[in-house]
């Protein structure tokens, strides 16, 4: 095939997942702790009988939030393709993979990478159940990617406690193989990436050989706040009788603060792993930012450049901040002209445009245009590495 657009950053959500999934595929000791679908005040949605809410049944985005038209432009425009209206009915385009390429056909995409069930073990609050949630989500990604290898690049869900589960997951899906990268479940409580906690896991990715990934998530939001986001205009429906009231208004704002500046958040991760050394012991690690943007990362290279000259010469480095960025790192983003204007500040290979199908700030099915408006004006070489070659190199769609 060639490839002229592949997409680095996609996704397969829990929402749009076959129903009885994890019911029928987890080991008898866990099938009660498992998520399921079941009805509700506003239709099928994903549960636990611990309590856990984990969004409506092929909702909208990673959350499974309703649709509700007029709210956002991109959803609308989601909406129009009859996405939502064929998840009601049971047609699961996203996670059926015949009707998944279709989709993809509409927008030009060839090939894509698949994220997969983000936020999803913080929020069922059962760490042993969510390891077993990952294992099967990992097998069910595993036989979905092998129906079109030369379309769809799944990436293992992999947990970040307890670690040895981490670990073990991460050799169990190296030896399965048909999986091409390793995403890290990302979380506001995320053990600091600095801390040698995590060496093991490191060591084992190391040794499989996988790139590595995390993607960016939603900042804290107080639980009652998230609930009337999450509705989007009527936080009666939300709260429960005995939650703190809070004005719609001050709701929206913080929602709009936490969606402004999420991405930023991923400075964390890119100062942590290569201040802490894991970069400079690990040199063949392949280091992924999903979905994080790329426009802030020039400016937080050059700070970690300057503070490393200035007063951190001690820490085990043996070259420049910036230089592991070169060596060993790549961003995703779906459209962000600024960044685009700083694509020599950042490496033309290191740059890695995506989708983020299905997600309401993404940009299908209109990537082509999106495209064509931000790198319209660049060289074609340049262009084709940015929306095809550095992702099917990455992820061995191109050899």
């Amino acid at each position: 095939m060639r490839y002229e657009m592949i997409s680095a950053d996609c996704h397969l959500d829990l929402c749009w997942l076959p129903p009885d999934l994890f019911t029928s595929n987890a080991a008898s000791a866990l099938k009660e702790r498992m998520p399921y679908v079941t009805d509700g005040p506003r239709g099928p949605a994903w549960v636990t009988k611990k309590g856990a809410a984990l969004g409506l049944a092929c909702g909208m985005g990673s959350a499974g939030r309703e649709y509700i038209p007029g709210k956002i432009h991109r959803s609308d425009r989601m909406a129009s393709t009859g996405l939502y209206d064929d998840g009601k009915r049971g047609i699961r385009r996203i996670s059926d993979p015949e009707l998944r390429l279709k989709d993809q056909d509409r927008d030009g995409v060839q090939a894509e990478v698949l994220y997969g069930v983000l936020g999803t073990t913080g929020r069922m609050s059962d760490p042993e159940a969510a390891v077993e949630v990952l294992r099967i989500y990992n097998e069910w990604l595993a036989d979905f990617c092998s129906t079109h290898p030369d379309r769809y690049a799944g990436l293992a869900s992999i947990p970040n406690h307890p670690l040895e589960a981490a670990v073990e997951e991460v050799e169990r899906v190296a030896k399965r193989g048909a999986l091409r990268g390793l995403d890290i479940a990302n979380s506001s409580d995320l053990t600091p990436l600095w801390d040698p906690y995590w060496n093991p896991l490191w060591d084992a990715i190391d040794r499989c050989g996988l790139p590595l990934h995390f993607h960016t998530v939603g900042g804290y939001v107080p639980d009652h706040i998230r609930k009337i986001m999450m509705i989007g205009s009527d936080p009666t429906r939300a709260a429960a009788p005995d939650a703190p009231k809070i004005d719609l208004a001050v709701a929206r704002s913080a929602f709009a603060t936490n969606i402004t500046q999420f991405q930023i958040n991923m400075a964390n991760i890119l100062t942590s792993m290569i201040f802490s050394g894991v970069l400079e012991r690990h040199p063949r690690m392949k280091l992924v930012l999903g979905e994080s943007g790329i426009g802030w990362i020039p400016y937080v290279l050059w700070r970690m450049d300057a503070e490393w000259e200035d007063q951190f010469k001690d820490l085990a480095l043996t070259m420049p901040p910036s230089e592991y960025w070169k060596r060993q790192c790549w961003a995703t983003y779906q459209t962000d002209p600024i960044g685009i204007k700083l694509i020599d500040e950042l490496g033309v290979g290191k740059v890695m445009w995506g989708s983020d199908f299905p997600h309401p700030d993404g940009v299908w099915p209109d990537s082509r245009d999106y495209i064509q408006r931000e790198l319209g004006h660049v060289a074609p070489d340049v262009r084709r590495k940015i929306v095809c070659e550095n992702a099917g190199k990455l992820y061995g769609f191109i050899q």
